[in-house]
């Protein structure tokens, strides 16, 4: 056989193994990667190609590491991208929807509920208890987060708005901060924007004070701008406000579950049972309804209420009528 037969046949048997060895290649990159269920798998900062190759192996997400090296020759751009983080892989993905996946955004994201009428104490303790988050916070005095957050110079109770916030593993805690308070100073303008005329309040932030009161009274949604309302009228006529729920924040620790005449009369800066006006800070998160009562206060002549028992109140313009509303509700259920 001449000698060029016998090099053309070596020349179609490697291409033959070529586009055979291709061609499973091709196979195993479009069958289905070794999961049986969902599962999330996490990208490591710093990890390059290789590591991340061989830990899709080490938890058996994967069969064989070879088709994934292999990209790394023809198909390079596939690796070139891969995120750190967490993603959510599902059985039936290939290895080229895996790549994808691992390259993306679609990092996976966890919720944090703060809810309307928390303190900024009890936010922290939920916040430095959240999984996942970077508790680079924790330990800080509040003093100390504002200055990081870049506002120093105020209080930080009621400066963070009680929302959901989402997340992904490794987020600062700091961020989950900055953007409730960003958002709660987007709400207070957004609600003063809108404000009624003549009211007995000058600032947005006197304005998210007040707002903090009515979160804090408010056991029914709909009474947010009648309790406004009275509160707006006291504020008017130069009454005291007289509300429990800022005597219990002065309280602070010192509050055991119930009020005494003695703690009505304990002067704290926030007793509205002594003071005159609003407290010198909010005593809670206020929600958007009730920033925006604090600033669109029902009408009416109503100056005092009393709980119901039921979640709801008795309004009511007299002190003579107040009085009996309290027998009623309060004095004879006792």
């Amino acid at each position: 056989m001449r000698w060029w037969k016998v090099a053309l046949m070596a020349v179609l048997l490697m291409a033959l193994i070529v586009a055979g060895s291709y061609g499973y290649w091709r196979y195993r990159m479009q069958a289905p990667i070794a999961l049986e269920q969902s599962r999330v798998f996490e990208v490591m900062p710093g990890s390059g190609a290789r590591q991340v190759i061989d830990r899709l192996a080490e938890q058996g997400i994967i069969d064989h590491r070879w088709p994934y090296r292999v990209v790394g020759v023809l198909e390079p751009q596939q690796l070139r991208h891969l995120r750190a983080g967490e993603f959510r892989l599902q059985p039936g993905m290939n290895a080229h929807q895996l790549l994808a996946k691992l390259s993306s955004n679609d990092i996976v994201t966890y919720e944090l509920t703060i809810p309307e009428g928390w303190t900024l104490d009890r936010m922290r303790q939920r916040i430095d208890q959240t999984s996942r988050l970077a508790h680079d916070t924790r330990g800080m005095s509040d003093q100390a987060l504002m200055e990081a957050l870049g506002h120093g110079d105020q209080q930080g109770e009621g400066r963070f708005f009680p929302s959901t916030y989402r997340y992904h593993k490794g987020t600062s805690d700091l961020d989950i901060y900055r953007r409730a308070y960003a958002r709660m100073q987007q709400e207070v303008q957004q609600a003063w924007s809108t404000r009624h005329e003549d009211l007995p309040i000058d600032t947005p932030y006197q304005a998210l004070i007040l707002a903090s009161l009515i979160e804090r009274e408010t056991g029914v949604p709909e009474e947010r701008a009648r309790i406004a309302g009275v509160f707006v009228r006291r504020l008017e006529r130069g009454m005291r406000l007289q509300t429990d729920p800022t005597v219990i924040y002065g309280l602070g620790e010192a509050y055991d579950g119930s009020l005494s005449r003695a703690d009505l009369q304990k002067a704290t800066a926030y007793n509205t049972y002594v003071i005159h006006g609003l407290p010198p800070t909010p005593i809670a998160m206020p929600g958007r309804d009730s920033l925006r009562a604090a600033v669109n206060p029902a009408d009416g002549n109503s100056l005092y209420f009393v709980a119901r028992g039921n979640g709801e109140h008795h309004f009511s313009a007299t002190l003579k009528e107040h009085n009996a509303a309290v027998r009623r509700y309060i004095l004879d259920r006792q």
